[in-house]
C-alpha cells in the first residue's frame, strides 16, 4: 500500500524527463515581455506599438481580459507587450502602464 503512495508523491514532484523539466516547454511558449508606446490605432482592436528600444514596431492586439474589463487604450499609453516566440513582429498587450 506504500509503494503506491510513494508512487503519487512521485508523480507530483517536477522531475525532468529526458532532460527537461515540464516547465521549461511552458516557458518556451509563453512568450517574451518587452514594454513599448502606443503610437497608432488601428481598426479591429489592433495596435501599432513602438518598442522601448525606438527600433522596433510591432503590431499587437488587446488581451481577452483587457476586452472583458474595458480598458481602453489611447495613443500615447505606455504598454507591456508579450510578443510570439514565433513571429517577433506580433504580440499581445496584456497590461496598460500608468
Amino acid at each position: 500500500m506504500s509503494s503506491k503512495k510513494n508512487a503519487k508523491s512521485a508523480s507530483n514532484l517536477n522531475v525532468p524527463v529526458n532532460g527537461f523539466s515540464s516547465n521549461s516547454a511552458e516557458d518556451a511558449l509563453k512568450g517574451i515581455e518587452v514594454e513599448g508606446i502606443v503610437i497608432d490605432k488601428l481598426p479591429d482592436n489592433k495596435y501599432r506599438i513602438e518598442l522601448e528600444n525606438n527600433k522596433y514596431k510591432i503590431l499587437a492586439h488587446a488581451s481577452g481580459k483587457m476586452k472583458m474589463n474595458s480598458i481602453t487604450i489611447a495613443v500615447g499609453d505606455r504598454v507591456k507587450v508579450e510578443l510570439t516566440p514565433y513571429d517577433l513582429t506580433r504580440g499581445r498587450i496584456i497590461f496598460r502602464v500608468k
